[in-house]
C-alpha cells in the first residue's frame, strides 16, 4: 500500500483519494483525480495478493462477496478523521466494490465525511457500488460517482475533469 501526499487540496478541505485496483485501471483514474485535487493519495493493498488471471479472480470475488468476506490490508493508512472529503475508487465486482474497499470503509468512521466514489468497469457502470458505499459508511454523504470504462481509464481526463466541475469540486492549481 502506498499513502502518496500531493499538493494542498482544494477549496481549504483536507482529501483523501482511496482505491483498489487489479489490473491498474483504477489506479490510473485515482492518479488523475489525485492530480486534479490534490490531497493524499493510499492505495489498499490485501496481505493475500488476488490472482492475475481474471476468470479465477471473478471466481474468487464472487465468492468473497457472496461469503462477506474482508480480506485483511497490508496497511490502513492515516485515520479519515483528518479529511473531509474521500474518493473512493474500486473496480466493479459483480456490480459493487471490491472486497479490500470493503474492509477499508468497515474500518473506519466517516459520519460526516463526504465520500466520492468513482468505479471502472467493462459495461456494468457504478452498479450498486454507491448504495453500497452508503450503507457501509452510515453517516456519510456519499456525492454522485462516475464509472469509467476500463479501456477508457487512459484518456479520461476530460470526463473527470467535468465530473469535478458538476460536483462542485475545483480542480487543485
Amino acid at each position: 500500500m502506498s499513502n502518496e501526499s500531493n499538493r494542498a487540496s482544494f477549496g481549504g478541505w483536507k482529501v483523501l483519494t482511496v482505491y483498489f485496483s487489479h489490473s491498474g485501471n483504477t489506479r490510473e483514474c485515482a492518479r488523475q483525480i489525485n492530480q486534479r485535487v490534490g490531497g493524499d493519495l493510499l492505495e489498499l493493498t490485501p496481505v493475500q495478493p488476488y490472482p492475475e488471471d481474471y476468470d479465477t479472480v471473478v471466481s474468487q470475488a464472487k465468492r468473497e462477496l457472496r461469503a462477506g468476506y474482508r480480506p485483511e490490508l497490508k496497511a490502513k493508512g492515516d485515520d479519515v478523521a483528518d479529511y473531509d472529503v474521500v474518493f473512493v475508487g474500486s473496480p466493479n465486482w459483480w456490480n459493487t466494490v471490491a472486497p479490500p474497499v470493503m474492509t477499508y470503509l468497515a474500518g473506519y468512521d466517516f459520519a460526516d465525511k463526504a465520500i466520492v466514489p468513482f468505479i471502472t468497469h467493462e459495461g456494468t457502470g457504478l452498479g450498486q457500488s454507491a448504495r453500497d458505499i452508503r450503507d457501509l459508511c452510515p453517516g456519510a454523504t456519499v456525492l454522485e460517482g462516475i464509472a469509467i470504462r476500463g479501456g477508457e481509464v487512459n484518456r479520461a481526463g476530460q470526463k473527470l475533469s467535468e465530473w469535478l466541475r458538476k460536483l462542485g469540486i475545483a480542480e487543485a492549481a
